[in-house]
C-alpha cells in the first residue's frame, strides 16, 4: 500500500515495511489475538532489522499500530495517516467494521480476474473506491496487488471480529505526533471516527487533507510523501 510514496522517501530514509500478521505477505495470526498482537509483530521485525527505534509511518490499522509504537517508546516520530481505533461511540465503530466485513466479502476470489479489473481507469476506480478519490495516476499492477491483498486475507474475518469487541487501548505517544485524515475518508469518516484522538491527543500536529479519501498515500501521494518527510 506505500508503493506510491516508495520511491521519494527512500531518497531520504532507509525503510522497512513489515507486512501485519494475518496479512499477505505477513506471519500467521495466532490462535488468540490480543490488543498487542499487531504492536509486537512490528516489533520483532525492528529487533530482527536492528532498529532499536525508527520514524513510523502507518494508514488505518497501521496507524493505530504506529501510535501504539509512539506510546511503546519505538517511535522517534510517528506519522498515522486516518488511523483506526478514533471511534468514539459504539455505533461508528461497527459500521465500519460492517463495511470492512462487506468489502472483504465482495472481494473474495476476486484474484482470479484482479488483472482484467485493473485493466481499465473504470475498474481501477471501482476497486479503489473505498481507499481514494483519485485513481487516474495508480498504475493497474498496484490495483492488482490491492485487489490480492484484500481476496487472500483469510484471516480477515477473525480481525473483524476481533476488533469489534477490543476497547483499542492507547497510551500517550513519547515522541512527536502528526495525524493526517482525510475528509472524504469513507471507512474512517471525519471527523467522527477521530473523535476519541482527538480528545486523547489535543497537541499533535492534526492536519486535514480536503477530499482525500481513507489511504492519502495513494490518493495523493506526492502530499503524503511531503507530510512525512516533513516530520522526520
Amino acid at each position: 500500500m506505500w508503493e506510491l510514496v516508495r520511491p521519494r522517501l527512500e531518497r531520504h530514509h532507509e525503510l522497512l515495511l513489515p507486512a501485519l500478521p494475518g496479512h499477505l505477505g505477513g506471519p500467521p495470526l495466532p490462535t488468540e489475538i490480543t490488543d498487542t498482537t499487531m504492536v509486537e509483530a512490528v516489533e520483532r521485525a525492528l529487533d530482527e532489522a536492528g532498529h532499536e527505534t525508527a520514524h513510523v509511518v502507518g494508514n488505518s490499522l497501521g496507524g493505530y499500530v504506529a501510535l501504539q509504537l509512539a506510546a511503546r517508546g519505538r517511535a522517534r516520530t510517528v506519522t498515522a495517516f486516518d488511523p483506526a481505533g478514533g471511534w468514539d461511540e459504539a455505533d461508528g465503530r461497527r459500521a465500519t467494521l460492517a463495511l470492512n466485513a462487506e468489502s472483504h466479502a465482495l472481494t473474495r476470489g476476486a484474484e482470479r480476474n484482479a488483472a482484467f479489473v485493473a485493466a481499465t481507469a473504470d475498474g481501477r476506480r471501482r476497486a479503489l473506491a473505498l481507499l481514494a478519490e483519485r485513481t487516474d495516476h495508480v498504475p493497474a499492477d498496484f490495483v492488482v496487488d490491492v485487489i490480492r491483498a484484500s481476496a487472500l486475507c483469510t484471516e480477515a474475518p477473525r480481525m473483524v471480529a476481533f476488533a469489534a469487541q477490543s476497547g483499542w487501548p492507547l497510551d500517550a505517544p513519547r515522541c512527536p505526533t502528526r495525524i493526517v485524515w482525510g475528509t472524504a475518508d469513507k471507512l474512517l469518516p471525519w471527523p467522527s471516527a477521530a473523535a476519541r484522538y482527538r480528545a486523547l491527543l489535543p497537541h499533535a500536529d492534526w492536519v486535514e487533507l480536503d477530499d482525500v479519501g481513507h489511504c492519502p498515500q495513494v490518493d495523493v501521494p506526492l502530499e503524503a510523501a511531503e507530510l512525512i518527510l516533513g516530520h522526520t
